[in-house]
């Protein structure tokens, strides 16, 4: 071989490996690497997440471990949090639930004794960590609720005894206008302490909308979690609309929406209620129609609505009649009795809100029967009807987005769905009296039926993450 075929040889071997660099270049530009902070370690807030960004091999996404986020019982190791963050490599965007740095988590928001000024400190660390990371911030914060019972197990200890009347009161100085004389009910102390977390939580509210005037955030929203059509928590919703924010009734969806937003690409959208005439009625634990719900979240999730001739996908809405049912609180309504036949050439996507924290069997037993085609973009039947359309909107839009699309990552994601919103909370929950390991076999007959809608078969394990009945976690071993 001459000196020339030895330089030839060797300059295509360098043109190879340019080329082969500049391939993985190009493959690396197209990972969207997504970094959340979740509000807490429950499966629908840590794993549902994962489980649909799984649906686009495209997507990476960053989260801290699981032990890191709080429970029921425990806050956020908030420290721990931060320096993860901290070390985490370069990422695109970041969708963060602000009250796991402020409080350590949704519900220790409520309860947290800390005062506005250490919680100050947190949340402006985690301002100048984000800041270094120069990305896109789409982040959320809780206007605290006011839950209408005596029940204290997400509450502070004085909710047992005076939960209800807190609610009245709040609910009744709004409506009138003029302070309740519930007021008379309620112990002195425990007021006051009540008002002034309130106000705390509120101040650090307004604290986020400064930082979002200096377009620190992409998107801010504040959550309005269990609300009812009066109290403080609407009040403040109403004092921060006005100062330029944005508001949405829900909560444990809202990093879902956010993370749907967070995708590029635009999915457009038609909306087709099963019962058109009732859309304008208000769920449980919320304060805006079906309608407007469904709306909000579509909006938020960066879709847009628009009519069937122009639609990439009919979101289909298995609304109620006159109320909002809920088998686990005894609450009834009306099942669907219609004719449900899906048209294969149409792609769909099913938000059943019939009834609150759990499936409607008798439009279920409808839809099941047929087989899943292609065209089929999830179901969703989860807890409140804004935590039910939040998680089945976004995976819906990595679906039709996806540029590596996984097919088996979605299946089982609706395997999940159908056997936590549909089997359990419809049906093997009110068979419990407590947590248990009987759940196992009484699942047994619905992932059959499941099963054979998928045409897959999984090896199912169950579990009780927050050891209540509230909430199983499905495991696809």
């Amino acid at each position: 071989m001459s000196v020339s075929e030895t330089e030839g040889h060797g300059f295509e071997s360098h043109q190879a490996y340019l080329y082969f660099l500049f391939l993985f270049s190009m493959y690396n530009i197209y990972i969207m690497k997504i970094c959340i902070i979740p509000i807490d370690n429950r499966p629908v807030c840590y794993n549902l997440i994962k489980d649909i960004s799984d649906i686009d091999n495209d997507i990476e996404l960053l989260i801290p471990p699981r032990e890191y986020l709080g429970d029921l019982t425990k806050k956020a190791k908030i420290d721990e949090i931060l320096n993860w963050l901290k070390n985490t490599d370069k990422f695109d965007k970041a969708i963060i639930a602000l009250d796991t740095i402020a409080y350590g988590g949704l519900i220790p928001s409520r309860r947290s004794p800390d005062s506005f000024e250490d919680i100050k400190k947190r949340i402006y660390l985690l301002k100048e960590i984000l800041n270094k990371k120069n990305c896109k911030i789409y982040a959320f914060s809780s206007i605290m609720r006011i839950s209408n019972n005596n029940i204290n197990e997400e509450e502070k200890p004085y909710w047992d005894k005076y939960g209800k009347k807190i609610f009245d009161y709040s609910y009744y100085t709004h409506k009138n206008g003029i302070q309740s004389c519930v007021e008379r009910l309620i112990p002195d102390d425990i007021l006051d302490d009540y008002l002034s977390t309130r106000k705390r939580n509120f101040e650090i509210n307004k604290l986020y909308l400064d930082w979002q005037k200096e377009g620190f955030f992409d998107t801010l929203i504040f959550s309005k979690d269990d609300c009812a059509e009066y109290g403080f928590n609407v009040q403040e919703a109403i004092e921060l609309e006005k100062m330029g924010g944005i508001t949405k009734t829900g909560a444990d969806e809202i990093p879902l929406t956010l993370f749907a937003r967070a995708i590029d690409g635009n999915l457009k959208v038609d909306i087709e209620f099963l019962e058109p005439e009732y859309k304008n009625l208000i769920s449980n634990y919320e304060d805006v129609s079906i309608e407007k719900s469904v709306q909000g979240q579509l909006q938020l999730a960066g879709c847009e609505i628009t009519n069937k001739d122009n639609s990439d996908i009919t979101l289909i809405v298995n609304n109620f009649i006159n109320e909002q049912g809920e088998i686990v609180m005894k609450r009834t309504t009306i099942p669907y009795n219609g004719k449900f036949e899906t048209d294969v050439n149409k792609r769909i996507m099913i938000a059943d809100v019939r009834y609150a924290n759990g499936a409607d069997n008798a439009f279920v037993e409808k839809f099941i029967n047929n087989k899943m085609s292609d065209n089929f973009y999830g179901y969703s039947a989860w807890n409140t009807s804004a935590n039910t359309l939040g998680s089945l909107i976004c995976a819906a839009k990595v679906k039709f987005l996806a540029k590596k699309y996984n097919d088996n990552a979605f299946k089982k994601l609706e395997c999940i769905r159908f056997l936590d919103d549909w089997a359990y909370q419809a049906n093997v929950r009110q068979k419990l009296q407590t947590p248990d390991n009987t759940i196992k076999d009484k699942m047994k007959p619905f992932e059959k039926r499941v099963f054979e809608f998928l045409n897959e078969t999984y090896n199912i394990e169950y579990s009780y993450p927050w050891n209540r009945l509230f909430e199983t976690e499905v495991t696809i071993k």
